[in-house]
């Protein structure tokens, strides 16, 4: 049953994106459905627990913590909010998709808190990050949306290859991924899993050195802004840390590394807010401060701590990015200097107030107690932390007085446009949820709450505690002044660590990819070249051959041919017909002398018969006549006849040169 707590907004989302934009009411009624439902199911899943046999050996583990329960309740709650926002103040172009995808960011958010073991928790982790890309570059035919969206998705894409190695090395020291296998780690793995861990919450939550893309992911959608800072995406960072940190605080470094990190944030995130004139990049530099706030307790023990400051955040913050988006839709700008909306916008700018004192840190209202618990908590390790946890609660209320001055000050009422009601009733809403966390202050309050949680909070000197108000009522001055006076910092850019960025990690990078692909190009494609370049001179060579050799061949044998066709021709024409044409004139002759041999024996046969005719008329005449018949048969005209005349002619005269010699 604890999967529906994810797969549900999931599915939703997918139903809301699928139904499309033909009836934006509807859209948000349903997407607004989905998340009653999903805070319905948060609300009844406290003791509920699931596992899923995924492989052979791995099983996926899902179930809520004392620190998880409320965190799992303040997602769809805040997010409820955020579609109420966003129903009412974005543009109904595209508004399925984008509610949609804030369903399924919520459920993979969801299942981050329910996840029992490092599979769980990733899988949860991707689809948020996913999520986001599609989020923040949800304007895409803005010029500056996809390349933001593809900075801050390869950003903290970057540091999620720790939440891999933490995997690894959990699954590899310990034969299992669960969390509680982290207990038994030792050596390597533990200090692999842990710092693996801590990398991946520093880039989701934009700690250094990966603020840089909270800023440019404010080139997003307000509502998409106030949804990411509040309660899921950079939420999660924090939350991994509180959720691991007892497991984790047995690495030798780790909880040292954890304080140190999330208090740099804490005061790079503050002074870049507070010379900061970009209204949503302001309220995005002061979450990456808060959420620096957050890792340090976690670091110095007090995950419960970290936890609270988590949920109370997540009231407060949201209502300042729907400020935001409101004064926006008013001058049609972000810019801090055009604003100054409390004369035009009053019920906006009172609502703004609330939520904007809450982020100082101004008691009694919530904000104020769970930053005085974070202060105690860092001074339970040493003064010195607890004076930097001061100053960095100097800073918010400094930026955080900045931010109401300039944005809903006394001004003129110019233009026309102003909340709509839904957006102003999501406004109210989370206002009214930060004025009633004030009830933190009462002891009994703070009481149930630590036995919510299963914890202690730390017990701070009230030395402490006057220091800490006092560093807030200096940086009220502070904003107050820099309110009257505006101006534009490049230290406002992160300090310059974008400019770094882009100098000592991004163009070397694109430099070592660019060498590595010339070496792909020169080395690892010579021999598909060498092999390519050996083909075709291999074809060309084969191709000449057929041209020069077996062409040739058939063209000496086919001039040959010729050659010996002419030849046998002519050899036909001078030999065998010459033969015959010598036979057959051989033959005429033969036959020709005959018959003259023949006429002239036949004339002296007639001679020598008339000259014996008269001794002998009768008998002699007929004898002769006979025989002159016989030797005329001989002229047949048929060479055959004459051949074999001749042969036979041959024959008697090769006998009679025999027998003669």
């Amino acid at each position: 049953m604890i999967w529906t707590l994810a797969i549900w907004p999931i599915l939703a989302g997918l139903a809301v994106w699928w139904r499309g934009d033909h009836a934006p009411r509807q859209t948000a009624l349903l997407a607004a459905l989905g998340l009653a439902v999903t805070l319905a199911l948060a609300f009844a899943a406290g003791d509920w627990t699931g596992a899923l046999d995924w492989a052979p050996g791995l099983t996926l583990r899902a179930g809520l913590t004392p620190l998880a329960y409320p965190v799992a309740v303040m997602v769809p709650a805040v997010a409820l909010a955020v579609i109420l926002f966003a129903a009412g103040h974005e543009p109904a172009r595209g508004l399925a998709r984008l509610m949609g995808l804030m369903l399924i960011f919520t459920g993979a958010m969801e299942l981050v808190v329910i996840a029992g073991d490092l599979v769980t928790l990733l899988i949860g982790w991707e689809i948020m990050g996913a999520a986001s890309w599609a989020l923040i570059g949800h304007n895409w035919r803005q010029a500056e949306a996809m390349p933001s969206a593809n900075y801050a998705f390869i950003m903290t894409r970057a540091g999620d290859l720790g939440l891999f190695l933490a995997l690894f090395a959990c699954f590899a020291g310990a034969g299992s991924v669960d969390f509680a296998a982290l207990d038994r780690l030792q050596g390597w793995p533990l200090t692999a899993a842990a710092f693996g861990v801590l990398v991946a919450a520093a880039a989701k939550a934009g700690q250094l050195p990966f603020s840089p893309w909270l800023f440019r992911a404010m080139d997003g959608p307000t509502s998409v802004s106030a949804l990411l800072h509040s309660s899921t995406m950079v939420a999660a960072g924090a939350y991994l840390v509180a959720r691991l940190a007892p497991q984790l605080s047995a690495a030798p470094g780790f909880s040292a590394a954890a304080i140190a990190l999330g208090l740099a944030t804490a005061l790079a995130g503050g002074v870049v807010a507070l010379l900061q004139m970009h209204a949503k990049k302001l309220l995005a530099g002061s979450t990456s401060a808060q959420l620096g706030l957050m890792f340090a307790a976690a670091g110095a023990g007090f995950p419960n701590v970290a936890i609270l400051h988590l949920l109370v955040h997540a009231v407060f913050k949201a209502p300042l990015f729907f400020a935001a988006g409101i004064a926006h839709g008013r001058t049609e700008s972000f810019d801090l200097r055009r604003m100054r909306l409390g004369t035009a916008l009053s019920v906006t700018a009172a609502l703004t107030a609330l939520a904007a004192l809450a982020l100082a840190g101004v008691p009694p209202l919530g904000g104020a107690w769970s930053k005085e618990e974070i202060v105690a908590a860092l001074g339970t390790l040493s003064p010195w932390l607890a004076l930097v946890a001061m100053v960095a609660g100097g800073l918010s209320a400094g930026y955080a007085t900045r931010f109401a001055v300039l944005a809903y000050g006394p001004g003129e009422a110019e233009g026309e446009a102003g909340p709509s009601r839904a957006a102003l009733a999501a406004l109210a809403a989370l206002a009214a949820a930060t004025l009633a966390l004030s009830v933190l202050w009462w002891p009994p309050a703070h009481e149930a709450a630590a036995r919510a949680l299963g914890l202690t909070w730390p017990r701070g000197s009230t030395v402490e505690t006057v220091g800490s108000l006092a560093f807030v009522g200096l940086g009220l001055l502070i904003g107050l002044w820099l309110a009257r006076h505006p101006q534009e910092h490049r230290a406002a850019d992160w300090l310059g660590l974008p400019w770094l960025i882009e100098r000592a990690v991004t163009r070397p990078s694109l430099a070592l990819a660019s060498g590595l692909a010339r070496v792909d190009d020169v080395v690892l494609d010579a021999l598909p070249r060498g092999v390519a370049r050996g083909g075709r001179g291999l074809g060309r060579w084969l191709a000449q051959a057929d041209d020069r050799i077996v062409d040739g061949i058939t063209r000496v044998t086919a001039v040959g041919s010729l050659a010996l066709s002419r030849g046998l021709s002519r050899a036909d024409d001078h030999g065998i017909d010459g033969m015959n044409r010598g036979a057959s004139r051989l033959g005429y002759g033969a036959v020709a002398l005959l018959v003259r041999l023949t006429e002239g024996a036949a004339t002296l046969t007639s001679r020598l018969g008339e000259a014996i005719s008269d001794l002998i008329p009768e008998g002699t005449g007929r004898l002769m006549g006979m025989a002159g018949s016989d030797l005329r048969r001989l002229q047949t005209g048929l060479s055959h006849h004459y051949y074999v005349i001749i042969v036979a002619g041959f024959a008697v005269s090769a006998a009679i040169l025999i027998i003669g010699a």
